[in-house]
């Protein structure tokens, strides 16, 4: 109930006890529907909003003093955003109440007011890429895809649920398979509501001759923050060691009695080893390249299935690229891997390592997902 005025010496009745006593325990609750602007009244009750349609909740000036709060809750259906009217309301998180959400509004002036959310973050809302409607684990989302470069329009500041794959690594010269970007699924972040730069991470090129591994792929980002690293590039038959000792990506494979490529950091296997005829396979997100048998070259390390984030059949991302044997490649790893001994570049968007050739093609294009509970 609202505040009560009482005077010195004033005896309470057991009624006027019971009102002060039941909202200590349960605040008054006062409940609407349609839009609302707050009056001196609602200090310290409840306000409860129970629309199917969007609604607001008003706060305007000279109506609470510093000190004052009250709750808000929104029960619809319909998301209730608190709108400041000739008052100040800041928030660390959102003013846009989802189903279920609330928390208390609390006055540091007559003017000025901080909405302190009850619960967690709810999700966001947000356009950009390719748009489609996914059910995973019984729960429904909207997915965004990006595939290129773009930008991500956030209308409603939240958490969104993040799958990001960097680009794969290239095929080295006569050499080992690329390795296989990295693979983030499920990274959450809350985003605020504005349009965010999306970079999708290009495949790194085939080496350019025997002294040069294959180049590294290119990270993918989500607004200038790192979300997934790009593959190592394949080893060749002089430079024989596969480059890109990278944090997440998975390192090319060894040219000719060329060695393993290195250990990683956050995800990511180690390219194969050559040997004295064929050479190693790429790293993949889900297992290391292969070491050549005799003539013929590593199989790439198999990449990781993703369906599990973006929902629908079996998809696997990450695969590392196949070595190069004198007589037969390596099969590419499942995931967007390149054959060696074929010279063509890895699946785009599949962040799949190239293959060795004697004249080795690029590492896959990475891509971007991201969802949020539709």
């Amino acid at each position: 109930m609202a505040i009560q005025d009482f005077v010195a010496g004033q005896v309470l009745t057991a009624a006027q006890m019971d009102a002060l006593q039941a909202n200590d325990y349960n605040q008054t609750v006062s409940n609407k529907v349609a839009s609302y602007t707050l009056v001196a009244a609602d200090k310290g009750t409840r306000v409860v909003m129970s629309n199917a349609a969007a609604t607001t909740i008003t706060v305007n000036t000279s109506l609470f003093a510093a000190g004052d709060t009250l709750f808000i809750q929104n029960i619809g259906a319909g998301t209730c955003t608190i709108t400041a009217g000739t008052a100040t309301v800041t928030t660390a998180g959102s003013l846009a109440l989802a189903q279920w959400g609330g928390g208390t509004l609390y006055f540091t002036s007559a003017s000025a007011a901080i909405f302190f959310s009850s619960g967690g973050a709810s999700y966001g809302t947000a356009t950009g890429g390719s748009s489609s409607s996914i059910t995973v684990g019984g729960i429904n989302y909207t997915l965004l895809t990006f595939t290129a470069d773009g930008t991500l329009t956030v209308s409603k500041a939240g958490l969104f649920d993040i799958g990001a794959v960097g680009g794969g690594g290239g095929g080295g010269t006569t050499g080992g398979g690329g390795g296989a970007g990295q693979v983030i699924l499920g990274a959450q972040v809350y985003l605020p509501a504005t349009t965010h730069t999306i970079d999708i991470g290009a495949g790194g090129a085939g080496s350019p001759s025997n002294f040069f591994p294959g180049y590294n792929g290119f990270a993918t980002y989500l607004n200038g923050f790192v979300y997934a690293q790009g593959g190592g590039g394949g080893g060749t038959n002089t430079a024989g060691n596969g480059s890109g000792f990278g944090v997440g990506g998975g390192n090319g494979g060894g040219g000719y009695y060329g060695v393993a490529g290195g250990s990683t950091l956050a995800g990511g296997y180690s390219g194969g080893t050559g040997g004295a005829n064929g050479s190693g396979g790429g790293g993949g997100q889900g297992a290391a390249g292969a070491t050549s048998a005799g003539t013929t070259g590593g199989a790439g390390g198999v990449g990781i299935e993703v369906n599990g984030f973006i929902g629908g059949s079996s998809l696997f991302k990450g695969g590392g690229g196949g070595g190069r044997g004198d007589t037969a490649g390596g099969a590419g790893g499942n995931g967007g891997g390149a054959n060696g001994n074929q010279g063509t570049a890895a699946t785009a968007n599949s962040g799949g390592g190239a293959g060795g050739h004697t004249s080795p093609a690029g590492g896959g294009s990475g891509i971007l997902y991201v969802r949020f509970k539709a």
